[in-house]
């Protein structure tokens, strides 16, 4: 008898990612369309970075940042948890799943990362190592 696990620390396997993408591009097209009836969340415009879906697909984490930072990140959040459920209904209308995933909504930290990961490039420390290279590096540590 195999083992036939669902989590194996891998990451997402194929389906994950392309339910995730499909999720994501339905929420991006009902927000920038506006069909959610909620003037405080169609005044908003938000980008939605990335959907992770959870092995079963019966939970979809949705990234979401509001563009050019009109709104605070938590208010763009509060108002789509607010229509979350007319949410769900949307994106289970476009999808053929067997359950319409829970929609959870978090604030997509992607930016802050990448700003992160340019302030470390330009660490005086990290470009002397760069320029080094990778012989260089190592001969430095045999000393």
């Amino acid at each position: 008898m195999s083992n036939k696990r669902t989590s194996s620390g891998e990451g997402p396997n194929h389906r994950q990612l392309r339910v995730g993408e499909l999720i994501r591009r339905t929420l991006a097209d009902v927000l920038n369309r506006a069909e959610i009836h909620d003037p405080d969340l169609n005044r908003m415009s938000i980008t939605v970075g990335e959907v992770s879906c959870s092995t079963d697909l019966k939970v979809a984490t949705v990234y979401v940042m509001p563009l050019m930072g009109s709104v605070p990140v938590e208010d763009a959040i509060a108002a789509l948890a607010r229509n979350k459920a007319e949410l769900r209904h949307r994106v289970a209308s476009q999808l053929t799943l067997k359950y319409a995933p829970d929609l959870r909504f978090r604030p997509d930290e992607t930016f802050d990362r990448l700003d992160e990961t340019r302030r470390l490039f330009a660490d005086p420390a990290v470009v002397r190592d760069l320029a080094a290279g990778p012989d260089d590096a190592s001969d430095a540590k045999d000393d």
